[in-house]
């Protein structure tokens, strides 16, 4: 019986989706431009990494022949087509493009209500909600209260927290709530409470994540956020592939904040690392001991947070340069049966304006012994992804999209 290896690059987005100009992104392409941007010189950094983008192994697996697939661009560095596996570009059909949405339809449930946002304004956040924050945590008030970068908003504010007690709270373009606070004054554990608050206060606004943000340091320019965030999320409207593999007996380990995206529901054995080696480094030793039938669910979330949010060109290139370097241990770790598959969840294109993620397609990329035969192309569903999952896994459950083979 096959296992499975299911593996979200965050943000590793391969192009604009049909419908990326009603998000603002038409054009907008993560791989392609970090791509092109290497081969201009734009991607290198003393120390970090210099010259074109290489990913030999993502290539021989496919990537290329995705990035072709969704918008033409045969980019620099990834002109090889795949000959270890093949690759197939995938269309989000859910509203939005924030990490829930993307998760939601890779694991079979697309999002076709509206999330909850908050306006473009200081303050955003309702005077009612903010109050009754205030009343049930007993902080003495709040910072921030608008749109902002998480790094930035903690440097301007980070001192006035940790004189004041006041936690900082921000949102973005997503459907989210964040809240920094200082791990030595204000308490990580504090945050979380406060966090779980804000949880419940927000579900009638169908907020769709509330996010923990502590920090260390102590002066602007020496803040930087810990590996501690935490996120809340609703809980996904109908059944996904994790609860038909739950319900069917199946061993399910997810790894990274794939508990979080799912609000803990059929996420079976949860193991987190402090960033993407550590957490691949889980996924595999969780899959050299899977038994036959079961998943591996891991997000790596650091292309995301790390440099596509800040705009970030030669780290961007940087990390994909070093999970490319990981690939021949992925390759190493499956048996007779087993099948790999590396997707994404949105694009967050560092050549972008703003520093919001892009509506883009996601890389479809499948591979070993079991993987399925058929040509992947162009899937109109992230959710073609569950499909094949249950079926390479021999489960049945109704979940959307249609398998690969």
């Amino acid at each position: 019986m096959s296992r499975v290896l299911l593996i979200v690059l965050d943000s590793v987005g391969i192009g604009g989706a049909p419908d990326a100009a009603a998000y603002g992104d038409a054009g907008a392409n993560t791989v392609g431009h970090i791509a092109l941007a290497c081969a201009a010189g734009r991607g290198d950094r003393a120390g970090l990494r210099a010259g074109p983008l290489a990913l030999p192994h993502l290539v021989a697996v496919g990537l290329g022949d995705a990035v072709r697939l969704a918008t033409g661009l045969n980019a620099p560095g990834l002109e090889g087509e795949g000959t270890r596996g093949q690759g197939g570009a995938a269309i989000e059909t859910s509203n939005g493009k924030d990490t829930p949405s993307g998760h939601w339809e890779i694991a079979g449930v697309p999002v076709t209500f509206d999330w909850g946002y908050f306006p473009e304004t200081v303050p955003c956040f309702p005077a009612d909600l903010i109050a009754d924050f205030i009343a049930e945590t007993g902080v003495p008030g709040i910072l921030g209260n608008g749109h902002a970068s998480g790094t930035e908003i903690i440097d301007r504010l980070g001192v006035e927290h940790m004189q004041s007690g006041k936690p900082i709270l921000y949102t973005s373009v997503d459907s989210v709530l964040q809240i920094a606070a200082h791990e030595e004054t204000f308490g990580r554990e504090r945050l979380y409470d406060i966090c779980e608050v804000m949880r419940r206060l927000t579900r009638p606004l169908n907020i769709g994540r509330v996010i923990a943000r502590p920090f260390a340091g102590d002066a602007p320019g020496r803040f930087a956020r810990t590996p501690y965030r935490k996120d809340w999320a609703l809980t996904p409207p109908a059944p996904t592939m994790l609860d038909r593999l739950t319900e069917a007996g199946r061993e399910v380990v997810t790894v990274g904040k794939i508990g979080d995206i799912f609000a803990h529901k059929a996420t079976g054995r949860e193991i987190k690392g402090p960033g993407n080696s550590a957490n691949l480094d889980l996924a595999l030793e969780a899959f050299s001991t899977l038994s036959n039938g079961g998943l591996v669910f891991a997000n790596l979330v650091d292309f995301d947070s790390e440099a596509g949010h800040r705009r970030d060109v030669p780290l961007y290139a940087h990390l994909l340069e070093a999970f490319d370097a990981r690939m021949p241990a992925i390759h190493a770790a499956l048996r007779p049966g087993d099948c790999c598959i590396i997707t994404a969840d949105h694009g967050n294109d560092p050549t972008w304006k703003g520093t919001d993620h892009t509506r883009e397609q996601v890389p479809v990329l499948v591979f070993g012994p079991g993987a399925p035969a058929a040509v992947i192309g162009r899937r109109d569903s992230f959710a073609d992804i569950a499909a094949t999952v249950l079926a390479l896994l021999g489960v049945e459950g109704a979940v959307a999209g249609r398998p690969f083979a």
